[in-house]
């Protein structure tokens, strides 16, 4: 009874240091608790009846106003865990918004969130959350106003509804945890809650509107004694069996159309000291995410995917912010950053070529042996991560005429990324670095002229606060690439679609044939105003021609010296007919390191946000007439036409069980492209959505790229012949996804995506001259063109010296149809039971002719690939 009423007297104790509502830095004060609580939702114990602290103020929809509905919360601890509990009280507990749905995915329900800063750092922590549903939700905050929902911790937490309102109890373990051992500890802690009905956010401090900073306003949490971080030591072991029937060829020996294959592994989690955890995997299996959308490239840029496994996705932001702290808006036009990390390079598909066959098994991806992954922070004020992960040495198995060999298609190989950094008086200036290192073992292989030996790309970053009030801030990265490889394998890497150091009009480039490594740099720098209604943003970037990211990262073009200066207002309170407002306009120009301006305009966006919650967004943008050093892939410059482009963005009030969304693109030089993408969600009942996203694309161009020819008589283009062609390409897709939610702990996810793409090429013609808009087409000025059966037969000067040459008809009529369910059941805590279904189909035709319902009935009637697979993960914890 003593214990009792000395938590009941100080379980939660508030004093505000400053009288601006909801701005308020706040000390907060919590006591131990013998008493077991037992996470039910119900606030039966005795500490929970004690008066609760309610000082909330709202930051929507009236930045300052008390809230609508009141809320206490209270806060306990022992030597195991932290305790949250609150009640939401609500004069309409009828009319709450209560949706069912699955960890993370939010569904625009009453949510109640704990924040907390362990650290104390005021730019870092995590948050825990529950809807009125009971759906988790969780993550981490960085950058003082950023989260990431890809942590996924092991806590406990309930609700119930009640007929003054609904109540929330937490359980969040130490061991979820990381803080600095102390005999008195100091966090930071904040609250939300949202009152979905109303589209009202209350918090005990909330960041103002046309402000910046989130963690470090934190109210801070004392009287925390005595208390240790726990061991942190996780493991969780796996098995998997998985059945796969596929098609496949008459007589192929690798593929009699059915397969079965069972799998084990293990992943562990353990705490090093009390910042640092140290992750690691073997024979990781990924089977249970989500399948890629499938997409129809026409261009000479690789595919960028996200990264969806989840070892590599949780805890990534440590890699994927280099060169992104400090400020919080990074605009960008006509730019894109080298991504120094890309995850999805390991394991990927092996890369090298493989030797023509009548038959042959190639391993569809790279089988990753083991990985460790090491994050945390050092102290107050050091974030660091490292991952190291090893792959397997990868071989296709061949026949041809009934003999059998098999043919090396992927070496061993290791990858390492490491990262840390440094923050300053207070976070006001950070100096970070990263580096990422691939080894390849080719000695001997046959793949030693198709890959790099080894890769190392190493980096700068930081930012600084220019004023005492973090108005202004100044942000940037800086790096270098260098990669090693044989003669043949660097002229290679010399003259891909990342470099095109071979163009033949460039002035500053060229290929060394004789070179065996290559290296290069690139880096930019931002300026950003970041509080007040008035914005500014303006960059410079830079990517040398030779850089070169791509063994263990992401690099869509080099050769490209890029700049924008942009401002906007901000009306983020509400008026007499708008909820908030945006406009912005900027100016943006791009050159090549020889000087030729590439790329060139101006942009202006309207967003706005109704009373009704309805959002609309206008984008326009106008692009004078510029260079084009990409578009013949290697050959000399052509000429941009001037364009204008126009975007329009609107949906419905999310709130809604019925919610819909479009979107469209136009733009227009000789050409116009177009696209209309539509988004209509429908909640029958609070714990299934249905969500349904069709698209249609068409792509209209003057010049696209079909082939290049060599010729010593086109002196004009350096003795070859660019050819191109008119496209028009029209393409229809759908995503269809269904969430059913059968409790917070069982869950059935389902994606489809059916697409039809067809490419209807015309105006055969080759590049005239550089640097123009001259273009000779095929059939005219003597030349002529004849179509022989699925190849077209071109003389460039009819009866002229010219020799005549040959290319493949490039029509395509592409259907595909992919989709998969998970059924994700998590039987205990942190232990899951996964059931997969992949399905996917293709068909194609070498015709451009758009013929829906033909095409339809042609992708539902191609041959499926079924793969099922059974995951069970058993978590053990301490």
């Amino acid at each position: 009874m003593r214990g009792e009423r000395y938590l009941g007297a100080n379980i939660l104790c508030i004093a505000l240091v400053t009288g601006v509502p909801g701005l308020a830095f706040s000390s907060l004060h919590a006591l131990r608790t013998n008493e077991p609580i037992v996470v039910d939702g119900s606030l039966s114990e005795s500490v929970w009846r004690r008066p609760g602290f309610d000082d909330f103020h709202q930051r929507e929809p009236k930045a300052g106003a008390l809230p609508s509905e009141r809320t206490e919360v209270w806060l306990a601890y022992d030597d195991g865990a932290l305790y949250v509990a609150s009640r939401m009280y609500d004069s309409a507990p009828e009319s709450l918004t209560i949706r069912l749905s699955r960890r993370d995915a939010n569904w625009d329900s009453d949510l109640f969130t704990f924040f907390v800063d362990p650290y104390h750092d005021r730019r870092s922590g995590f948050y825990f959350a529950l809807d009125a549903a009971g759906t988790y939700y969780d993550g981490t905050l960085y950058n003082d106003e950023w989260s990431d929902n890809t942590w996924d911790g092991v806590w406990e937490g309930k609700v119930r509804i009640d007929s003054l309102g609904w109540t929330a109890e937490m359980r969040i373990p130490y061991s979820q945890l990381r803080f600095q051992t102390a005999d008195s500890l100091v966090w930071g802690v904040n609250f939300r809650r949202e009152i979905a009905r109303k589209a009202e956010s209350i918090f005990v401090v909330y960041q103002p509107k046309g402000g910046s900073g989130f963690t470090s306003r934190f109210p801070i949490l004392t009287g925390l004694n005595g208390i240790q971080a726990a061991s942190r030591i996780e493991v969780l072991p796996y098995v998997t069996a998985r059945a796969e029937y596929l098609q496949h060829a008459h007589g192929d020996p690798f593929n009699d159309g059915a397969k079965y294959v069972p799998g084990m592994g293990v992943d562990l989690k353990m705490g090093l000291g009390s910042g640092l955890t140290l992750d690691g995997t073997i024979n990781p299996d990924f089977g249970q995410v989500e399948v890629d959308p499938a997409v129809v490239n026409l261009t000479d840029v690789e595919t960028y995917f996200n990264e969806k496994r989840p070892f590599f996705v949780e805890g990534q932001s440590i890699f994927s912010q280099f060169g992104r702290g400090g400020a919080t808006n990074y605009w960008g036009f006509n730019w894109s950053s080298p991504e120094i990390f890309y995850s999805r390079r390991i394991g990927r598909a092996p890369q090298g070529g493989v030797p023509s066959a009548d038959f042959a098994d190639i391993p569809p991806g790279t089988t990753i042996i083991g990985a460790a992954k090491l994050t945390g922070k050092i102290g107050n004020s050091w974030n660091v991560g490292a991952i190291n992960a090893v792959t397997a040495r990868e071989f296709a198995e061949l026949q041809t005429t009934g003999l059998r060999s098999r043919a090396e298609v992927e070496p061993p190989a290791y990858y390492g990324v490491f990262r840390a950094q440094k923050e300053f008086n207070e976070a006001r200036q950070a100096l970070g670095a990263i580096a990422t290192v691939t080894a390849r073992q080719l000695s001997g292989s046959r793949l030693r002229d198709e890959m790099n030996t080894s890769a190392l790309v190493a980096g700068l970053d930081g930012w600084t606060f220019l004023d005492s009030t973090k108005t202004w801030v100044v942000t940037g990265w800086g790096t270098m690439s260098h990669v090693r490889g044989t003669e043949t394998d660097i002229t290679s890497l010399q003259t891909n679609s990342q470099h095109y150091l071979q163009r033949p009009d460039a002035r500053t480039l060229g290929v060394d044939s004789s070179a065996t490594s290559m290296t290069g740099f690139a880096g930019r720098l931002y300026v950003n105003k970041q509080q007040g209604d008035v914005v500014f943003n303006a960059a410079l970037g830079v990517i040398s021609p030779r850089f070169e990211n791509n063994d263990l990262g992401f690099l869509w073009r080099s050769d490209i010296i890029n700049m924008h200066v942009g401002t906007g207002h901000k009306w983020p309170n509400p008026s007499s007919w708008f909820h908030d407002m945006f406009l912005a306009a900027s100016a943006f120009r791009s050159y090549n390191f020889d000087r030729d301006i590439i790329w060139e305009g101006l942009f202006g966006i309207w967003e706005i946000t109704f009373l009704n919650f309805y959002e609309l967004e206008i984008v326009g943008a106008y692009n004078p007439q510029t260079s084009n050093n990409r578009r013949t892939r290697g050959g000399p410059i052509t000429l941009n036409t001037s364009g204008y482009e126009l975007d329009l963005e609107f949906q419905t009030d999310s709130r809604k069980d019925w919610v819909f969304g479009v979107r469209t693109f136009s733009y227009k030089d000789r050409f116009l492209s177009w696209s209309v993408n539509a988004d209509m969600t429908w909640r029958p009942s609070s714990n299934l959505s249905l969500s349904i996203g069709p698209g249609f694309e068409h792509r209209g161009d003057y010049a696209q790229y079909v082939t290049t020819v060599t010729d010593p008589l086109a002196t004009a283009t350096y003795g070859h012949r660019y050819v191109m062609a008119n496209l028009q390409q029209s393409t229809v897709s759908a995503n269809i996804r269904l969430n059913w939610t059968f409790t917070p702990k069982l869950s059935l996810q389902l994606f489809m995506q059916p697409l039809i793409s067809v490419a209807d090429y015309s105006e055969f013609k080759e590049v005239a001259r550089p640097r123009s808009l001259d273009y000779l087409v095929y059939g005219t000025d003597g030349s002529t063109i004849t179509q022989a059966g699925q190849s077209y037969i071109v003389d460039p000067d009819g009866s002229g010296p010219a020799q005549a040459f040959a290319y493949g008809n490039p029509d395509f009529n592409l259907r595909s149809f992919r989709g998969n369910a998970v059924l994700r059941w998590e039987y205990l805590p942190g232990s899951t039971l996964y059931l997969v279904w992949t399905q996917s189909r293709a068909d194609q035709e070498e015709t451009g002719s758009f013929q829906f319902r033909r095409s339809f009935r042609r992708m539902l009637d191609a041959q499926p690939d079924n793969i099922f697979m059974i995951k069970l993960t058993y978590w053990w914890g301490s």
